[in-house]
């Protein structure tokens, strides 16, 4: 398993899958990346190089905890840059990575030369997502079995009634298809999640969202957004706004996809990004 030293000394630990021109991948949770997987074959096209954050994976246990916040993470990515003599790279994040990302580009904008975020969270920028565009972009799979039970637990969270088995129950609502591949998908990540990493990574201090935000609009290399058309954590008018914030981004929405588009539509993911990052194939739409 490849390694590198971040700038605290901590070893950070990287997956690499494929030849071809690297692509950096970030995950969300904050988590280890092997929910990630070879975002739906993408590395028969791109040397694809997944970072495990601090702490999780096969990335050692910083001595400070408080390393785990976001805008502290930025520097563990420019390190892998240098560790890979990389000039500029293209990055991809999914989720709470695109904090991450949107954080390092803030910094490091010359060092990304392209920049998909795939269904990404927007705290790092500041945008809201109402319960009123959660539960109208559910109600998109009403006509799913399991529905109603996971709606109803919706409408608590949205009413600030939120139990446990209420986060559990809308689970299915994250996957395009709620069948036996997303529930082990669902269950691994589970597994890994480290409740610590999570609570540290959006700590107070961690997000400037009005920084960030001017720091996007001077961002001029290609952007890429995608969204899954039923995705609740990440709704398409939301990244609609998102992809606003740059002088040079393009939204695609993926039909039918959740919060994980590769598992939902393989071949229009990796169709879709491959386009994007320089291939021959016409974007999806």
């Amino acid at each position: 398993m490849p390694t590198f030293s971040a700038h605290d000394g901590t070893e950070l630990a990287y997956h690499v899958f494929g030849d071809g021109l690297p692509l950096i991948c970030l995950p969300g949770g904050p988590t280890d990346s092997a929910y990630l997987g070879d975002l739906a074959g993408l590395c028969a096209h791109r040397q694809l190089i997944r970072l495990d954050l601090r702490g999780t994976g096969q990335s050692a246990t910083p001595q400070d905890a408080a390393s785990y916040r976001c805008d502290r993470l930025v520097e563990d990515v420019e390190a892998l840059r240098e560790h890979l003599g990389l000039d500029q790279m293209d990055l991809l994040a999914h989720c709470a990575g695109a904090n991450l990302a949107a954080l390092y580009v803030s910094h490091h904008p010359e060092n990304v030369s392209k920049l998909a975020l795939i269904t990404p969270s927007v705290r790092a920028v500041g945008l809201t997502i109402t319960g009123d565009l959660r539960l109208e972009t559910a109600r998109l799979r009403r006509d799913e079995p399991w529905f109603t039970e996971a709606f109803t637990a919706l409408e608590d969270i949205v009413a600030g009634k939120a139990t446990a088995d209420s986060w559990q129950a809308i689970t299915p609502f994250s996957y395009g298809r709620w069948d036996k591949a997303a529930q082990a998908h669902q269950t691994a990540g589970d597994e890994r999640m480290n409740a610590d990493v999570v609570a540290a990574f959006g700590a107070d201090g961690a997000f400037s969202s009005d920084t960030t935000r001017g720091a996007l609009a001077q961002f001029m290399p290609p952007v890429l957004i995608l969204a899954g058309e039923v995705d609740l954590g990440a709704p398409p008018r939301t990244m609609a706004e998102f992809a606003g914030l740059f002088p040079n981004a393009e939204l695609v929405v993926q039909p039918g996809a959740g919060h994980y588009p590769w598992l939902d539509d393989s071949d229009r993911f990796a169709a879709t990004v491959t386009a994007f990052l320089g291939q021959t194939t016409a974007l999806s739409s």
